[in-house]
């Protein structure tokens, strides 16, 4: 990849937390997995380009092979595309792949089936960083362009296909516990959102799930940018409740 003199992509906290160093047993396969985690929460969206291969390799505690190699593995698989020039660099493709299609490479993602014992844990987990940050969000003196960031994201997901749904969802859930403005919550949300969606993916997507979280989320984003503490983590609570029925209803 040709990255000297590309611009310096902006990476967002949530970013920071997927850009950080990976397990050395398992380089290579722990590179592919985060950076296609990057792409599938949104952190880098199509048509934006990754860090350049020599920050990612620092980034990630790994060689500029070992980045170059999953990037690679990466582009084969229709995720990624570099490009040369001035301004080039690697760059998340326009339409993504369908979910699955990719094979043995979302595989080195992927993990064995989920028992009920770690579903309730994910789960568990999740209420208890999101309700937190929900209201941790509203009770802060948010900037004009914290409001704006926010709203934004809400009407990227209101708008979103089904098979952009999940990744900008993610995207508006992370953004809320970025502006809590704890740093070490982001890693601890993006973790779980990685092993929320892992077991979302496993249920059906429906018009009328999307349009029902939809409304829930306007609830939440409103109580923040109101202030409402108590409305934010209610809505949140009772947002994260609905998904949790779908997942226990399917896989418990």
């Amino acid at each position: 990849m040709a990255d000297e003199g590309e611009p310096e992509p902006r990476v967002s906290v949530a970013g920071e937390a997927l850009f950080r160093p990976v397990r050395a047993g398992n380089a290579f396969e722990e590179t592919v997995s985060r950076l296609l985690q990057t792409v599938r929460l949104g952190i880098v969206l199509p048509g934006e380009a990754l860090p350049p291969e020599r920050d990612l390799a620092t980034r990630f505690s790994v060689s500029r092979d070992t980045v170059r190699e999953a990037i690679k593995s990466l582009s084969d698989a229709g995720f990624l595309v570099s490009r040369r020039g001035r301004y080039g660099g690697t760059f998340v493709v326009e339409s993504l792949p369908p979910r699955g299609s990719a094979g043995a490479i979302e595989g080195l993602a992927a993990s064995a089936p989920p028992t009920a014992e770690e579903i309730e844990d994910v789960l568990a987990l999740r209420a208890i960083l999101e309700i937190g940050a929900a209201r941790m969000a509203a009770s802060k003196s948010l900037s004009a362009a914290d409001r704006d960031l926010l709203w934004t994201r809400l009407g990227e997901t209101a708008v979103a296909s089904i098979a952009d749904y999940r990744r900008l969802d993610s995207r508006l859930h992370l953004t809320i516990g970025e502006l809590v403005g704890a740093p070490s919550l982001v890693p601890l949300l993006a973790d779980n959102r990685m092993r929320v969606n892992e077991l979302l993916d496993d249920i059906p997507l429906l018009q009328r799930n999307i349009e029902h979280s939809n409304e829930q989320h306007e609830a939440v984003v409103l109580a923040i940018l109101t202030g409402d503490v108590e409305r934010a983590g209610s809505a949140m609570q009772e947002h994260l409740e609905g998904s949790a029925a779908l997942l226990r209803g399917f896989l418990g």
